[in-house]
C-alpha cells in the first residue's frame, strides 16, 4: 500500500498503521469488520495515522548518520575530548556538541583551556553550557522551529544556563 505511507495490510482482516520514531513504536490495527467495511477502516487508519503524526510531530532525524554508541558524557550528541596542538605543544579540554543545520553535520567545540591549567568550575561551565546547546537543539528539532546557534556566541564570559529564556528541559 504505496500511497498511504505508514499504512499496511497484514491480512485480509484490517490495517495496519506504524509510526516509529526516536526508536519507539506507536502502532494501531483498524479492523473491517470493526469499523463496517474495507473502506471505513482505511479512512479510520488514515485519520488516527494524521492525529498520531500531529502528536509526535518534531521527532525528525537529528543525526545524518546513527550516532556510534561512543559517548564520554552520558549525553546524546554531547562529548568531552582532549584535543591536543602540535603547534603549541599543548593539550586542551573540550566539550564537543554534534548537531545538524541544513542537512549538514556540525559541531560546536566548548574548550574549557589547558589541561594543565583548567578548574573544575571552568570545566562544569563548559559541560553545562554543552548540553544546554544541546537541549536548545532539540527543542528546536522537536517543534519544528529554526536552531539559532549565534546565542552561544560569547559562552565563556556568560552563564547562558541561568538565562531563564534559553531553559528547555
Amino acid at each position: 500500500m504505496v500511497k498511504h505511507k505508514q499504512i499496511t495490510e497484514p491480512d485480509v482482516f484490517g490495517y495496519q498503521v506504524r509510526i516509529v520514531r526516536r526508536g519507539k513504536e506507536t502502532s494501531r490495527y483498524f479492523s473491517h469488520k470493526l469499523w463496517g467495511n474495507k473502506n471505513k477502516s482505511l479512512k479510520a487508519a488514515i485519520a488516527w495515522r494524521d492525529q498520531m503524526l500531529v502528536a509526535l510531530k518534531g521527532s525528525k532525524t537529528r543525526f545524518l548518520k546513527p550516532p556510534k554508541n561512543k559517548t564520554t558524557t552520558g549525553l546524546t550528541g554531547v562529548s568531552r575530548t582532549i584535543k591536543y596542538d602540535h603547534r603549541k605543544d599543548k593539550s586542551y579540554l573540550c566539550y564537543t556538541v554534534f548537531w545538524v543545520k541544513d542537512g549538514k553535520s556540525r559541531n560546536k567545540t566548548f574548550q574549557v583551556g589547558n589541561v594543565e591549567k583548567v578548574t573544575a568550575d571552568d570545566e562544569l561551565h563548559a559541560f553545562r553550557t554543552a548540553r544546554l546547546f544541546r537541549s536548545c537543539y532539540e527543542y528546536a528539532i522537536d517543534n519544528d522551529l529554526e536552531f539559532d546557534d549565534s546565542q552561544f556566541a560569547g559562552w565563556k564570559k556568560r552563564r547562558l544556563y541561568d538565562d531563564p529564556n534559553l531553559r528547555v528541559v
